[in-house]
């Protein structure tokens, strides 16, 4: 499985033969400059957890559905319902190979309001919340939100450790400096090491690749 992060939480996951499949996970305002789409040979899939701009771009979705007019995307609803309003099919529906799960967003009120969100578990291997500590399982490989106005590093931290992930990557940090990132990373690096946890420290637009033998 071969994932590159574009800044945010917007992940591009890739799984080659004899599967064949490729996923972009919440392309949002935060990524629009990092996601060169002319790049982009295939895109089966695209998932959108919730209608906050740093995960949904309008704009960036069409830009998308124009390349790849045959993508299938799987939203909230009151995402589908816009998209709808906007020409492009989305369902709220899990499509073969996901499973959509409770993970409700966190609070963020008075702040922005409060969305609906999926949580999705993607090829039985990959789990990304959206912006949520509040999900109760997790699949080998964990998009770990980390960082934000709503989010606990602590809080997210101490979920994975008891969920006990193969992997965790961590998103949802545009909020912090580099200089910040890369202490940060270090320091749930350590943490994590010591709870037998993989911590991914991605950089955007370098992809990893994960299997059964650790990271290539």
């Amino acid at each position: 499985m071969k994932i590159t992060k574009f800044v945010h939480a917007c992940l591009l996951v890739e799984m080659p033969a004899p599967v064949n499949r490729t996923v972009l996970f919440d392309p949002g305002a935060m990524s629009e400059a990092a996601l060169n789409i002319d790049t982009l040979a295939h895109l089966d899939d695209l998932v959108i957890t919730h209608i906050h701009p740093d995960h949904y771009n309008p704009e960036l979705i069409k830009k998308l559905v124009s390349k790849f007019p045959e993508v299938r995307i799987t939203a909230p609803a009151e995402v589908v319902e816009q998209l709808s309003q906007e020409g492009i099919t989305a369902s709220d529906e899990s499509p073969q190979g996901m499973t959509l799960f409770d993970s409700p967003h966190e609070n963020v009120e008075p702040l922005f309001p409060h969305p609906e969100q999926i949580g999705v578990h993607y090829l039985e291997t990959l789990t990304h919340p959206g912006d949520s500590h509040s999900f109760t399982e997790t699949k080998d490989i964990l998009a770990l939100p980390v960082a934000g106005p709503w989010a606990s590093t602590i809080v997210g931290l101490n979920l994975a450790i008891k969920l006990k992930p193969r992997y965790v990557l961590p998103i949802h940090d545009w909020h912090w400096s580099d200089q910040a990132r890369e202490q940060m990373y270090e320091l749930l690096g350590q943490a994590f090491d010591k709870e037998g946890i993989t911590f991914m420290p991605l950089k955007t637009g370098e992809p990893i690749v994960i299997d059964t033998e650790g990271v290539v």
